[in-house]
């Protein structure tokens, strides 16, 4: 579905992304685990189109995407939960959904795709009129997720959800992520919670200093020596 082919990208004279590599699946949880400062968000922004690579190729569903437009990127089915949120906080639960979905044409298919997130969120649905930045770090993270998920994307790139949320919250996160799945969205997921990410993932890649330099099934990762004291504390 998704392949990532030697991308370099720079931040001017920084070298923050070195020849990645990634393939993603249709069907699959892939994640992309690393210290801060690995390159894992500026990964998901050059798929998105909001960065660009000096070099390097990126391939979604056939299509060569290396250099095409962020919105179109949306349309061809790629949405991002971007990291810390971004809601509009000034908005309310509904208007930062309706957000979302700018390339849904009609009532009827917005109100569809509108009650598939209040099912998956129920909390979103309790707070539909109320302004988005009164909300909880955990019912915000919610409100970024369900946004994304307005524009029915094929691939869904997922940045640090659980960053700042509290143990429980993160482990409600990580059974919707399991679910938006199995329901049928691809994720491609960057997180620091190596263990949570790699309990849900089928595969993984780890990033350091801007290369990737180990990759394999999930599981085979979280029981590596290696992997447990480099990311897992053991």
């Amino acid at each position: 579905m998704l392949k990532v082919e030697n991308i370099d990208v720079y931040y001017g004279a920084i070298h923050a992304l070195k020849g990645v590599s990634l393939e993603v699946k249709e069907g699959e949880i892939v994640t992309l685990i690393g210290a801060n400062g690995a390159g894992k968000s500026t990964s998901l922004q050059t798929i998105s189109g909001l960065i660009r690579q000096k070099r390097g190729k990126i391939m979604f569903s056939g299509r060569d995407i290396s250099f095409s437009p962020a919105q179109e990127i949306v349309r061809m089915g790629i949405s991002q939960v971007p990291e810390g949120r971004r809601i509009f906080a000034n908005l309310s639960v509904r208007e930062n959904l309706e957000m979302g979905a700018y390339l849904q044409k009609g009532k009827e298919g917005l109100k569809k795709t509108l009650e598939k997130v209040y099912e998956k969120f129920p909390r979103l649905r309790e707070r539909l009129n109320q302004r988005a930045g009164t909300l909880s770090g955990g019912e915000q993270q919610m409100l970024a997720m369900g946004r994304a998920l307005m524009a029915q994307p094929k691939l869904l790139l997922l940045d640090e959800p659980s960053m700042g949320l509290a143990p429980i919250l993160v482990k409600e996160i990580f059974s919707i992520i399991k679910e938006i799945n199995e329901a049928g969205t691809t994720i491609l997921l960057v997180e620091q919670n190596a263990k949570m990410a790699l309990s849900i993932a089928n595969r993984a890649y780890v990033l350091e200093t801007g290369r990737i330099v180990t990759s394999g099934p999930a599981q085979e990762l979280a029981e590596s020596e290696q992997i447990k004291k480099a990311y897992l504390g053991g």
